[in-house]
């Protein structure tokens, strides 16, 4: 009997279904765990403060939380982080966005198969993807030896998220790109809009609103409690 193909739909994670970012709630809470130094904390203040107060990209401040997490994470071990990165996803598995919350559950109820990738370590990616049912997922994958990080990274998953999807539709020949959707919200996920058929692009920066624009995909913006489905995409000058 021929096995039937299950349809595919990849999420990003960060800011499109949880509303802040796993790796920097990982590192705030590693500092307040005093796990990392007080420094930590105050070398992401600049960028933070530069992206609150629009004069910084979010790109920019992302980054920077990337470069202190892979400098103190060495040396540190993989249990503890692994703890820490539970308590990170108990406390904060509600932050979730309503549209993206309810997407997932329509395509759980159709039989989807869930697969998440995300830019943020798979310690705390795959805890949270579990926790919502996910049926795969990848993050950004750090060096272990003798049960320590050693601040060698493997796999930076927002940079290759079209090498890690090819690699595992091709050691999974079960699923199907027919009716395939993905959501995501940044220019990192662009590969994966182009290979699914149905792009969402999901409250995207500047730069992923400005390409899917020329492509006519669809955009949605959730802001407080309102759902906002957009054809068209325009900059207004003041």
């Amino acid at each position: 009997m021929k096995k039937i193909k299950r349809r595919l739909a990849i999420f990003d994670i960060d800011g499109t279904f949880f509303r802040s970012s796993l790796l920097v709630e990982l590192v705030n809470s590693l500092v307040e765990s005093k796990i990392f130094p007080p420094a930590a904390k105050k070398a992401m203040d600049k960028d933070y403060f530069a992206w609150i107060h629009r004069e910084g990209s979010y790109e920019k401040y992302i980054r920077q939380v990337v470069d202190i997490y892979i400098k103190h994470i060495a040396g540190r071990d993989k249990i503890i982080i692994d703890k820490i990165a539970q308590k990170v996803v108990d406390y904060h598995k509600k932050r979730i966005y309503r549209y993206t919350r309810d997407l997932i559950n329509k395509l759980k109820a159709e039989n989807y198969f869930l697969l998440a990738i995300s830019g943020s370590p798979e310690e705390i990616v795959q805890k949270f993807a579990d926790y919502f049912g996910f049926d795969r997922a990848f993050g950004s994958v750090l060096e272990v030896k003798e049960g320590r990080f050693t601040g060698k990274v493997f796999v930076d998953a927002s940079r290759n998220k079209k090498q890690i999807l090819k690699k595992f539709l091709g050691e999974n020949g079960y699923l199907n790109l027919n009716g395939s959707v993905g959501v995501g919200d940044t220019e990192s996920d662009i590969p994966i809009f182009k290979i699914v058929e149905y792009p969402i692009v999901f409250n995207p920066n500047l730069g992923l609103a400005r390409y899917a624009e020329k492509k006519g995909w669809p955009m949605v913006v959730e802001r407080k409690n309102v759902i906002f489905k957009l054809n068209k995409f325009k900059i207004l000058k003041i």
